[in-house]
């Protein structure tokens, strides 16, 4: 009965099986996957949403773009940036994943080929499999910091209609640089390819000084940059994500009829949100700010606690909220996790979750409190260099 678009979903696998396990026995789990802002013991103030209550909400006015106040507070978030850019080229969403889906629908046929990084979140798979599109995977490599691998990008078929970049990439960590951002343009324009820049996690460096960002909106070709309340405002809750669509003037111009097209189909984004979007990108800097601290603190905690063990290897983090530790392979990431969940009762993501290209490898979150982090991570790497 069901369509081949669904991805496989019915198996859970054994790390989750043994986690829920444990927590129903009521075994506490010093979790390391946690990536939810909300949870993690971040001070937010008591009326931050309180915008979303406001009397004019309770009339409905859809604008399928997004109501103009809202997408004059997503330009002036670019602005604090530095970035100027043109509130009618954006354009709001539910969430990324659903801008994701807006421009696979906007740009691919079925079975159009997109090209998506790897190692990364494995999020992408089941976007482009529920849009019947194909992922293409091309590689990042690890030379002191991950860098596109250009090779696997220009072996791409021949049906390719889009590129993904994701900076920071989720998880490495890296951002696109400069050169890389030239060079994909160029191959970008001389293969008539759009490119998406998904810069969720934009708003934080780590290790990395003058990450570039905006990284498409100055391509010659069609560009989407995505960003979201989820991570620049630490509100995975209120559901609302933008686009900015850049590119040559009819390109663009063409872009955002199709997509205004697609939103007014459904009409996603909820009017509350929209109202209280000014206050809350005025207001939320504050969490913002915290989170930012927290990652810092973590970082500096991972190397100390990593430099305890010769034979693990913390890699470089330019940004984002997660962190990669190399450990010895003397056996499959599986066992290494399930074990050390047993064990230790610490939750770590395997490396393969996220498609690296060899084991072992540790994917760790720098949100936890920092308590939390430093104990979890000396008992992760403590078991693995055993």
């Amino acid at each position: 009965m069901l369509s081949n678009r669904l991805p496989p979903h019915a198996e859970i696998n054994a790390l989750s099986r043994v986690v829920e396990s444990l927590r129903q026995e009521g075994v506490a789990i010093l979790d390391l996957t946690e990536s939810n802002p909300t949870r993690v013991g971040i001070a937010y103030p008591h009326d931050l949403l309180s915008g979303l209550g406001a009397e004019r909400a309770l009339r409905y006015e859809p604008d399928p773009l997004g109501m103009p106040s809202a997408r004059h507070a997503v330009r002036d978030d670019f602005a604090r940036r530095g970035i100027i850019v043109d509130p009618a080229s954006i354009v709001l969403a539910a969430s990324t994943s659903e801008a994701y889906t807006w421009i696979f629908k906007l740009l691919c046929d079925p079975g159009t080929s997109v090209l998506v990084p790897q190692p990364s979140y494995p999020l992408f798979e089941h976007l482009t499999r529920l849009e019947s599109v194909r992922l293409v995977p091309y590689n990042l490599r690890y030379h002191g910091r991950w860098e596109i691998d250009f090779e696997s990008v220009t072996a791409a078929p021949p049906d390719t209609k889009v590129v993904l970049l994701v900076s920071p990439n989720n998880p490495t960590g890296s951002y696109v640089s400069r050169r890389e951002a030239v060079l994909l343009a160029d191959v970008c324009r001389e293969r008539g390819w759009a490119i998406v820049a998904d810069e969720v996690f934009a708003d934080y460096p780590v290790e990395a000084q003058d990450p570039p960002t905006e990284i498409a909106r100055d391509a010659p070709v069609l560009s989407f940059t995505l960003g979201g309340a989820s991570k620049s405002l630490g509100l995975p809750q209120v559901k609302v994500a933008w686009m900015l669509v850049s590119g040559p003037q009819h390109l663009r111009d063409e872009a955002l009829t199709g997509l205004e097209l697609i939103a007014d189909t459904f009409l996603s984004v909820g009017t509350p949100v929209q109202i209280a979007l000014p206050d809350l990108f005025a207001r939320a800097g504050v969490v913002r700010h915290a989170i930012q601290d927290r990652l810092r603190r973590n970082i500096q905690c991972a190397r100390e606690i990593t430099r305890r063990y010769p034979s693990c290897d913390l890699l470089s983090v330019e940004g984002g909220w997660s962190a990669v530790i190399r450990v010895p392979a003397v056996r499959g990431e599986d066992a290494l996790v399930l074990d050390l969940v047993r064990r230790e009762h610490v939750l770590v993501h395997p490396g393969y979750f996220f498609d690296f290209p060899h084991e072992a490898f540790f994917v760790v979150s720098l949100l936890p409190p920092e308590d939390v982090f430093a104990d979890a991570l000396d008992r992760a790497l403590r078991l693995a260099s055993a």
